[in-house]
């Protein structure tokens, strides 16, 4: 698998990641064996950089990852977050939390969790609006310089907030929402601060939260207990006018001769070197689908094909529902 820099620091990473979340977190229905033989399988492909957060489970996500990379810590890269509060009592309080004395606990917590002395990648998950980003990230800065921690990045922050974290302490990644399907980084100032300062971004979601892939035809082809029954693409009138997109994108995939998902993962490759998608996956099957898309290449006729099809703004529906979505861009 191709290998991709994030920012200025070194960080060097598979071109592809897995994002590790729906394996205990958010989408109902929980294997741990088939977690595990997936991560075993991502490896194996060379699908190194994996993405995780204490608040997937919260906790039981890391363990997980710990568990599986006994003995093999250094052949991967492996991500993880802090900042989605959670309380003493081991669960999510729905609140941010950027205190420094509240992350230098938590990542300690994930280091024990992951069985590691340093994570490779450590992200502020959501900003919080009642801490300065100075003192956020003066702490992260000393976490580097204590060695817990290799390099940093945030999630979901607006530009202004991405330029005043990264004068404190370089970032080296910033990760967001973005897919044929959400595209409002390229709108709203995210991606080209990124780029003016040097800073790798890194897609979650990038196959449009598994819609992309052509499977979710209704909202109850949705597991139970999985969150996406709540989100507003994946409902009423919204998602009718996503599938009548979606339809389009089928079909330049079967032209292509690619799976819808590898449509859209190339896509988000081919969005430049400095892009690092994190498709998630709970499924062997799935992820050998994903880790094909590093090898589609998109000439300049297919992309701007694709952009007819699927241009910045084209979902109908919100991101989240609105609780979730006054955490983001702060």
């Amino acid at each position: 698998m191709e290998q991709r820099t994030l920012g200025g620091q070194g960080l060097r990473v598979s071109a592809l990641g897995l994002g590790c979340m729906g394996m205990t977190f958010a989408y109902g229905g929980q294997d741990d064996t088939e977690s595990r033989a997936t991560i075993e399988r991502a490896l194996e492909l060379g699908v190194t950089f994996l993405d995780t957060a204490d608040m997937y489970g919260p906790h039981t996500n890391e363990e997980l990852l710990g568990s599986v990379l006994s003995g093999r810590r250094d052949e991967v890269v492996i991500a993880t977050k802090f900042g989605n509060e959670i309380g003493p009592d081991g669960l999510g309080t729905g609140r941010v939390n950027g205190r420094p004395d509240y992350l230098r606990g938590q990542i300690d917590g994930s280091l024990t969790r992951l069985g590691t002395d340093h994570v490779d990648l450590y992200y502020q998950h959501r900003v919080d609006p009642d801490v300065p980003i100075e003192e956020t990230w003066g702490a992260l800065g000393e976490l580097v310089a204590a060695g817990k921690v290799r390099y940093l990045g945030i999630s979901e922050a607006a530009p202004d907030t991405i330029r005043r974290a990264h004068a404190t302490a370089p970032m080296s990644a910033v990760q967001t929402e973005y897919s044929l399907f959400t595209r409002d980084v390229e709108d709203n100032g995210v991606l080209a601060t990124c780029r003016e300062l040097g800073i790798g971004f890194v897609p979650y979601s990038p196959i449009g939260r598994g819609f992309l892939s052509g499977t979710i035809r209704r909202t109850e082809d949705l597991p139970e207990g999985d969150w996406r029954r709540n989100s507003p693409r994946f409902q009423g009138e919204a998602l009718q006018a996503n599938l009548r997109v979606l339809d389009e994108v089928n079909a330049l995939a079967e032209r292509k001769g690619v799976t819808p998902t590898q449509l859209a993962l190339a896509w988000v490759l081919a969005q430049g070197d400095d892009v690092v998608p994190i498709p998630g996956t709970k499924r062997r099957r799935y992820l050998e689908e994903n880790a094909g898309a590093a090898d589609v290449t998109l000439s300049a006729e297919e992309l701007e094909t694709i952009e007819k099809v699927a241009p910045a703004g084209v979902a109908s529906g919100e991101r989240y529902p609105a609780a979730a979505m006054r955490m983001l861009h702060h």
